[in-house]
């Protein structure tokens, strides 16, 4: 029987390592899902656009899910990714020691769509589901970031994936 692992990707937070509402939102749906005897791998290392404080976020993301009372079996090791193309290959690593996994990948919607572009590729052999969750943000901070996401897929599609 194959293993169920959540993945959490990774999202911004603060110098001192408070975690973003975005990052939140994808770890309240992780725990609302999370089943006994699923594993929880949860991205994001250290970078400028996300992460400059102490620890990896990853760390954070793992405090904070075990802060709402799931323990430390519950996880696998962390990825120190820097950006979503990383994660995949920090992921793809990971699992390479863990047998048959099925996978529940926890993102944000308006991040999806490069998600599933990327975790195609890099992760074509395993079976996958994507899920997008609410991000919290305000319209205004949302449109920004549809942009880049969009910006972002176009490269990719134009220029395939570097990794």
């Amino acid at each position: 029987m194959k293993s169920h692992i959540l993945i959490t990707l990774g999202a911004p937070n603060s110098p001192e390592g408070a975690l973003s509402t975005i990052s939140k939102t994808r770890l309240d749906y992780c725990k609302a899902i999370f089943k006994k005897g699923q594993l929880i791998l949860c991205t994001g290392g250290w970078g400028p656009q996300f992460n400059t404080a102490e620890k990896p976020h990853a760390e954070y993301c793992k405090e904070y899910l075990i802060h709402k009372g799931l323990s430390e079996q519950d996880f696998t090791e962390i990825a120190l990714s820097k950006n979503t193309v990383d994660d995949a290959v920090k992921i793809k690593a990971i699992l390479s020691n863990l047998g048959q996994v099925k996978l529940t990948i926890i993102t944000s919607k308006f991040h999806v769509e490069r998600v599933k572009l990327i975790f195609n590729e890099i992760l074509a052999n395993y079976e996958m589901e994507f899920k997008g969750v609410d991000s919290g943000l305000k319209k205004t901070e949302l449109a920004a970031l549809e942009k880049h996401e969009q910006q972002a897929i176009a490269t990719i599609k134009q220029n395939g994936l570097y990794y």
